[in-house]
């Protein structure tokens, strides 16, 4: 199954942070970096008062169920040193399931596809990127970019 992580963070080196992050994903057993999409400065949204993101998408392709890919984020989030102090707060690093290849999961724990990619500029952009046209695993998302307003957001 193909995967999409977002990865973000606005902790230390950010630009090692993402380079990292993307070097432990590729080291996750049954799994193989496929693509990467370059790297994004972004405004952080939900709550302003910090520093701004790296943003970027990786896909993956794994033969690990959505659970077990959600387990694989949090537990390399962890081994960053990832704090969870308040929501939308600063963050060494955060990876987010946004997309499953053919797969909705609604969980106490996993909503897939991630329920707000769709608001999110440092998520649509790399995206982009990576599915210039517009529509991953049959999902449509490049026409979502009209209604954002805000969310600055430049390569790095």
């Amino acid at each position: 199954m193909k995967y999409i992580i977002g990865i973000g963070t606005n902790i230390g080196n950010r630009k090692k942070n993402i380079e990292d992050a993307i070097s432990a994903l590729g080291l996750v057993p049954e799994t193989e970096m496929l693509r990467c999409s370059s790297v994004y400065e972004t405004e952080p949204v939900g709550y302003a008062e910090q520093e701004s993101f790296y943003n970027a998408c990786a896909e993956l392709e794994s033969t690990l169920e959505p659970n077990e890919m959600l387990g694989v984020c949090l537990g390399i989030e962890a081994g960053f040193g990832r704090i969870r102090e308040f929501k939308n707060g600063p963050r060494v690093l955060d990876l987010d399931l946004i997309l499953a290849e053919n797969k909705k999961t609604e969980t106490k724990n996993l909503t897939v596809p991630h329920p707000r990619f769709k608001e999110r500029r440092f998520v649509l952009i790399p995206l982009l990127e990576l599915f210039p046209e517009g529509e991953a695993y049959g999902i449509e998302f490049k026409s979502h970019m009209l209604g954002i307003k805000g969310q600055a957001v430049k390569n790095v």
